[in-house]
C-alpha cells in the first residue's frame, strides 16, 4: 500500500515538473524537393533500375535524407545473390532489430535456405516466429554438430499445434518422431488444439497417429467438432475416462449456443454416468451460464446463481448484473454486490451500480456519498453520477508542456526523423512501425514528449496510443484532440448532427488514423464498411475513396443522420447501431421492457457494444465539456426510458 502512495507521489511529481516548462510548438518542414526525389528513386528500383545513371544521381542527392537507408534495403532485396553477402550482412548489422531489418533479412534467410548454404544462414538468423524459417535454422544446427537431445525438445513446441505447418519442417518432424518424441499424449494434445479453434480437418490425419485402441476417440472428437448434438447419444462414449469428458465438457459448451434446452437435459442426464472433474464442471456452469442468459432464457438467472460471486470471471460477473438490473431487483444487487472481492468492489461499474442501489432501496444519503466521489471522475460512472447530483462533470486536464529543446532532443533520433518523414509521405504504415521502434528506446518522460510533438504535427493517433501506453491520461487535448475539424464539422453540421458526436465517434472508431482497417473490413476515419457505403452512395466504393478523410467523414456523418431518424433522434441508440448494425437494436428493443437509459445500456448483451456506447457518450461529453454547466448529454440519458412499449 505504501509503496503504491510513493509511486503514485512520484509520477504526480514527474508530471507537475514536466507542466513547469515553457511550451514551444515543434512544427516539422519537410523538403518537397528531395520528398519527390526519394519516390522517384523507390519507382526505379522497383523496375530494377537500380545501376541507371538517374537513379544513381538521385540516390548521391539523398545522402542526408533520413530514408536514404530504405534505398538500399530495396535494391539489395530485389538483388539477393551471394556475391551481395557482405553488403548485406553489414546492412542487416548497422539496422540490425530497426524497421529495416527484417524486411530484408527475411527474404535474404529464404534464399540462403534455398541455396543450402548453412553457415550463412545461421550467421544471418535471428529468433523468429516463422516457422518456415526456424525448421531451417533447427535442421541447420543439427547438420552442424548439435545434440538431437537440444534441438528435439524444440520441434515438439512446433508440432503441438491445430493446424498444418511449413512442408519446410517435414525432415526435422521426421527425425523427430524416429526418435521417439511422438507420442500418444502428444498426438492427443495436438487433436485438442485442432479441435478448439484450429483446423478440424487435420484431425483425421493425426487420428491414424494414436495407437489403434484410442482412435476411436480422435473420431469422436471429429463428430462433435462437426456436430455438438453427437454428444446427445451417450451411447457413443462407452468409457467413463477423462478423455471422453473432456470430448462432452467441449460439445457441452458448444451445444449450450445451439440447442439450449438440450444441453441442459443431456449434461443432467449425462452427469448420471460420467465423472466430470470440478474444473470441468465449473467450465460447462459458466459457458450455460452466459449463453442462457445472452439468450434471454427462461433458465439463465437460475445457472447463474449456481456461480459464486467471488469466483467469478469479469464476464460472469457482468451476467449477473445484467440479469438483476434487467429485474431491478436493487435488494439482490446489494447483496451481490457485497459478496464481491475488495478488489473487485473498487471498480467504477460496482460503485455506481451499489449507489443507485442504496438509493432505490431508501438509503439515499449513502447512495449520493458514493456518488460524489464517483462524480470526480472523468469516466462515463463519473459522468453519470454528477448528472444524478446535478453538478458539472469534472475533466480532471493536466496539460503536459515541455521547451523546444526537449522537442528537438527528440527530433534528432534517427527513428524519429524516419518516422515522421514517412508519414509526412503519407506511408503511415511505414511510419507506425518506426515511432515503435522509436518508443523501445525512450524513456517515459521522452515518450510524453515525442506524443506532443506528434500531436502538434497532426500525427494524433500516435499521441493518443502513446499516452495510453505511458499511462498518462490526464492531458485531454493530446487524448481527445478536435482532428479533421474543418470536415467533421462541416459534414456534421450539414447533417444536423452535433460535431461533438462525431468527434467522438471517430475517436472511438480510428484514434483518428486515417488508413485504419478492421478485421471485419471497416475503414477509415469512422470505420465505415464498403457495404454501407455503397448503400449512401449507390455506386462502388474503392478503398483508397474510403480512406480519404474529407469522403469518410462525409459518408460517416451521412450515416449517424439516418440512424438517428430510425431511432426517432434517440443518440444512445443510434450510436448502438453504428456499432452492432441496427436489425440487432430492433431485437434487442423488442425484447426489452422500458426501463432506464443505464440500466439497458448496461444490459446491452454484446460487450463490445456496451462499451462502445459508454465510450461514446464519454468521448462526447468530453468534447463538449462546459465546467460551468450540468451535463445536457448525461441529463438526456439519466431522463430517457429504452424498450419495448
Amino acid at each position: 500500500m505504501i509503496r503504491g502512495l510513493i509511486k503514485s507521489i512520484l509520477i504526480i511529481y514527474m508530471f507537475s515538473v514536466f507542466s513547469a516548462f515553457p511550451s514551444q510548438k515543434l512544427v516539422l518542414t519537410t523538403d518537397k524537393n528531395l520528398q519527390d526525389k526519394f519516390i522517384k528513386a523507390q519507382k526505379l528500383l522497383s523496375k530494377g533500375e537500380s545501376n541507371s545513371v538517374q537513379y544513381k544521381q538521385l540516390y548521391n542527392n539523398l545522402h542526408y535524407y533520413p530514408l536514404q537507408p530504405y534505398l538500399d534495403q530495396q535494391r539489395l532485396k530485389t538483388n539477393l545473390s551471394l556475391t551481395n553477402a557482405n553488403e548485406i550482412n553489414q546492412f542487416l548489422a548497422k539496422y540490425r532489430s530497426t524497421p529495416l531489418d527484417w524486411p530484408l533479412r527475411k527474404p535474404w534467410l529464404r534464399y540462403l535456405a534455398k541455396k543450402n548454404n548453412k553457415l550463412l544462414f545461421l550467421q544471418a538468423f535471428k529468433t523468429t516466429v516463422n516457422v518456415e524459417l526456424t525448421c531451417y535454422h533447427l535442421q541447420f544446427q543439427l547438420a552442424a554438430g548439435m545434440p538431437k537431445s537440444v534441438i528435439l525438445p524444440q520441434v515438439t513446441k512446433l508440432w503441438v499445434v491445430g493446424k498444418s505447418q511449413d512442408n519446410a519442417c517435414d525432415p526435422l518432424f521426421k527425425l523427430w518422431q524416429e526418435s521417439g518424441y511422438r507420442t500418444n499424449n502428444i498426438v492427443w494434445q495436438r487433436i485438442s488444439l485442432a479441435a478448439n479453434g484450429g483446423s478440424h480437418t487435420l484431425i483425421p490425419y493425426l487420428t491414424k497417429l494414436l495407437s489403434p485402441e484410442k482412435q476411436y476417440l480422435a473420431r469422436l472428437w471429429h463428430t462433435v467438432r462437426r456436430d455438438p448434438s453427437a454428444i446427445t447419444n451417450l451411447e457413443l462414449f462407452p468409457n467413463n475416462d477423462a478423455r471422453e469428458t473432456d470430448i462432452l465438457t467441449y460439445g457441452f459448451k458448444r451445444l449450450i449456443w445451439r440447442k439450449p434446452d438440450t444441453a441442459i437435459h443431456s449434461y443432467e442426464k449425462s452427469q448420471h454416468k460420467f465423472t466430470f472433474s470440478t474444473a470441468q464442471k465449473n467450465q460447462i456452469t459458466e459457458k450455460f451460464a452466459i449463453a442462457l442468459a445472452a439468450k434471454n432464457h427462461k433458465k439463465a438467472k437460475e445457472w447463474l446463481a449456481k456461480l459464486k460471486p467471488n469466483a467469478l470471471s469479469k464476464s460472469m460477473l457482468q451476467w449477473r448484473l445484467s440479469q438483476t438490473l434487467k429485474q431491478q431487483n436493487w435488494q439482490q444487487l446489494i447483496i451481490d454486490l457485497k459478496a464481491l472481492p475488495n478488489q473487485q468492489r473498487k471498480g467504477l461499474k460496482w460503485k455506481y451500480w451499489y449507489a443507485q442501489a442504496l438509493i432505490k432501496t431508501d438509503e439515499v444519503k449513502r447512495g449520493k456519498y458514493l456518488l460524489e466521489q464517483l462524480a470526480t471522475e472523468r469516466h462515463y460512472y463519473g459522468f453519470l453520477a454528477a448528472s444524478y447530483l446535478r453538478t458539472p462533470s469534472n475533466i480532471k486536464d493536466q496539460p503536459l508542456s515541455f521547451t523546444l529543446a526537449q522537442k528537438q532532443q527528440i527530433i534528432s533520433y534517427p527513428a524519429a526523423k524516419r518516422a515522421f518523414e514517412f508519414y509526412s509521405l503519407g506511408q503511415f504504415r511505414k511510419a507506425r512501425s518506426e515511432w515503435n521502434f522509436l518508443m523501445k528506446q525512450l524513456t517515459k518522460k521522452e515518450k510524453l514528449i515525442a506524443a506532443k510533438i506528434a500531436n502538434e504535427n497532426k500525427w494524433f493517433d500516435r499521441a493518443i496510443f502513446t499516452l495510453a501506453n505511458v499511462g498518462y491520461l490526464d492531458d485531454v487535448n493530446l487524448r481527445f484532440p478536435r482532428a479533421f475539424e474543418t470536415a467533421i464539422n462541416h459534414y456534421a453540421t450539414a447533417q444536423k448532427i452535433s460535431p461533438e458526436w462525431a468527434f467522438a465517434i471517430a475517436r472511438r472508431e480510428s484514434s483518428f488514423m486515417t488508413d485504419a482497417n478492421s478485421s471485419a473490413g471497416a475503414k477509415g476515419l469512422m470505420q465505415l464498411m464498403p457495404g454501407t457505403a455503397r448503400e449512401l452512395t449507390k455506386e462502388k466504393i474503392s478503398r483508397n475513396y474510403l480512406l480519404d478523410a474529407g469522403n469518410n467523414v462525409q459518408l460517416g456523418t451521412r450515416y449517424l443522420k439516418i440512424l438517428l431518424d430510425k431511432n426517432k433522434g434517440n443518440q444512445v441508440l443510434a450510436t448502438a447501431s453504428y456499432n452492432a448494425g441496427p436489425h440487432r437494436i430492433k431485437t434487442w428493443l423488442k425484447n426489452t421492457k422500458k426501463i432506464a437509459a443505464d440500466i439497458w445500456i448496461e444490459t446491452i448483451p454484446f460487450r463490445e457494444t456496451r462499451n462502445y456506447v459508454k465510450s461514446v457518450l464519454a468521448y462526447q461529453e468530453i468534447y463538449q465539456y462546459n465546467p460551468k454547466q450540468v451535463s445536457r448529454l448525461f441529463e438526456r440519458v439519466i431522463n430517457m426510458k429504452i424498450g419495448a412499449d
